[in-house]
């Protein structure tokens, strides 16, 4: 089955997201000197977005929520083995 243009559209954008948090985190990691609470916030920022991602590719719902484990629940149930990766990611919860 060919994969849905809108959904393919929507899981992008949620990755584009992401990918300006990733960019937003070096900057502050390379500012003289790091702004580190901004740094942790974008990294969280971009994993939630990431996981979004995920979670809209394979048409799961998801609730406006910044809390990592509550969001990487869906995530367990398609695959689990990205349970330690999303594991080592819920600290981060924390910055958001």
């Amino acid at each position: 089955m060919p994969l849905d243009p809108v959904l393919a559209d929507r899981t992008k954008a949620w990755l584009r997201k992401s990918a300006i948090d990733l960019r937003c985190a070096e900057a502050d990691l390379a500012a003289a000197p790091p702004i580190y609470e901004d740094v942790l916030f974008h990294c969280q920022q971009a994993a939630e977005k990431a996981i979004k991602s995920f979670l809209m590719f394979h048409q799961r719902p998801f609730g406006k929520t910044h809390d990592l484990r509550e969001l990487s629940g869906g995530c367990f149930e398609i695959d689990a083995t990205l349970t330690p990766i999303l594991d080592r990611a819920f600290p981060l919860t924390m910055y958001a």
